[in-house]
């Protein structure tokens, strides 16, 4: 081998096999860009319906990002057109998890004709690690979760679980677990634990638990990537890396370019928005998003728009109907009079919106969220203070981690998860315009510069990819 090409990493083949849904897959492209940029062939595998809703792969890229369709099989109770979590509520996921297993034979066909070098993968295919050691094909993880929330849940190595007591109800999960070496008060309210145990703990039906899954999947891989980095969570990654007995490399923060019009194929609706926030004051509006996923009930969707009624402030609210609820009869309504008595200072807009756009804008000055771990950097890349109101999985611990640094959660009855139409609109005041808010409009201003450093996240980024060329 001459000198040049021993210094020179021959160019791999990765594979990504992202869980069905848009939270896990818009990272997991984001990752195959990056990949892609140092020169590795990358094969992208989801299914026909969720390949068509990515986002365009840059042209430069396309000869390099191979998308890979296989399809989703057909299963009962599973609507024939829901291939992602956004296309159903929350209790038809499991059967969207069996459909998901039945991608196994596809999976596996794949890695055979295909052999990548790696195969980087998420929490939900337990079948895949074995496939692809009896292939030789190089295993790694991509965890789109933060590094704090994956240790509130512990160790998947069997000589740390070893060490601790299974927590198997519900108030285990509202204290911090045994296993924290620092002080620390992140952990679940109660309304949140039982939810967790349910949809963690507790087989679903496609006959395992969550954690079986996240075992199994975490514990066939070599390397530990997520999206972290060591500026906002150093300790929790190395406290990961102790729990998981593996590699933990942090991606950054992968926070997404923002968009130019030119590429926009949304312009027109860009136009009109920006058309409206132009004619409010500076650092007033509260922009109200809570993602693809989460479902209200009537009385919680009653709250939330009549506390945003009693705030006096004006309000952009993306309000999309879940792709599932097809009907008006199972769709939540808008309080009666509540358009004609906010015309003009609020908009509720039941199409795509352009977030981050929305988020550059002056005007902007909070933003009412779940706190869903995609939505927060997108906030903080713009220094938008946060009205915290979480409702599931990990956005919880992610809204405790940042309470009172960036803005505040807002205060609910920890037993039933209920919160009033007052207390959103005291938060949402509190955070956007009143005097003792400033702290948390300073500390989302100063987090800014941290979460846009695309050179510092790009870094991160290519540390990974030579991971992957040192041990490919």
């Amino acid at each position: 081998m001459n000198s040049t090409s021993a210094t020179k990493p021959q160019k791999l083949h990765i594979g990504l096999f992202p869980w069905l849904a848009f939270g896990h897959m818009i990272p997991f492209l984001e990752v195959a860009k990056h990949i892609a940029r140092r020169g590795h062939k990358v094969s992208f595998i989801s299914t026909p319906r969720n390949i068509q809703r990515l986002s365009k792969i840059p042209q430069n890229l396309t000869p390099l990002i191979t998308l890979v369709q296989i399809p989703l099989p057909r299963v009962e109770n599973l609507p024939e057109y829901a291939e992602a979590t956004m296309d159903v509520p929350i209790d038809v996921i499991p059967y969207l998890k069996i459909a998901h297993d039945g991608l196994e034979n596809g999976i596996s066909e794949f890695l055979q004709t295909h052999a990548p070098d790696w195969i980087i993968y998420d929490f939900a295919p337990y079948w895949l690690p074995p496939i692809a050691i009896k292939l030789g094909i190089k295993r790694a993880i991509f965890c789109t979760f933060n590094a704090s929330t994956m240790c509130f849940l512990g160790s998947t190595a069997p000589e740390v679980t070893s060490r601790y007591a299974p927590r198997t109800k519900p108030e285990q999960y509202t204290v911090p677990p045994e296993w924290f070496p620092f002080p620390s008060k992140l952990c679940f309210k109660p309304f949140e634990a039982k939810r967790v145990v349910d949809g963690l703990m507790t087989p679903n039906a496609s006959g395992m638990t969550d954690w079986f899954r996240v075992e199994s999947t975490y514990q066939g891989c070599q390397v530990y990537f997520i999206r972290s980095c060591r500026e906002i969570e150093g300790e929790w990654l190395d406290l990961l890396q102790d729990l998981n007995q593996k590699p933990v490399v942090p991606t950054g923060l992968l926070p997404p370019p923002v968009q130019t019009s030119d590429e926009d194929q949304h312009d027109n609706s860009w136009s009109r928005i920006a058309e409206w926030l132009d004619k409010q004051k500076k650092g007033e509006v509260v922009y109200v998003a809570f993602g693809s996923e989460i479902n209200l009930s009537q009385e919680e969707f009653n709250e939330l728009a009549l506390g945003l009624e009693l705030c006096g402030l004006p309000f952009f609210w993306v309000l999309r109907k879940p792709s599932h609820r097809s009907g008006d009869g199972d769709t939540v309504k808008l309080p009666d009079g509540f358009e004609d008595r906010t015309n003009g200072r609020g908009l509720v807009w039941t199409t795509w919106a352009p977030q981050q756009k929305i988020l550059a804008h002056e005007s902007v000055g909070g933003f009412l969220s779940h706190c869903g771990w995609s939505s927060l950097i997108e906030a903080l890349q713009y220094g938008r203070p946060l009205i915290m109101l979480p409702f599931m999985y990990d956005q919880g611990l992610i809204a405790r981690l940042w309470n009172k640094k960036t803005g505040i959660e807002v205060s609910r009855d920890e037993e039933s998860g209920w919160f009033t139409r007052d207390e959103l609109a005291r938060s949402v005041n509190l955070v956007v315009v009143h005097e003792e808010g400033k702290p948390y409009r300073d500390g989302a201003k100063e987090y800014r510069e941290l979460f846009r450093d695309k050179e510092l996240h790009d870094r991160y980024m290519d540390e990974c990819v030579e991971y992957l060329e040192r041990y490919g």
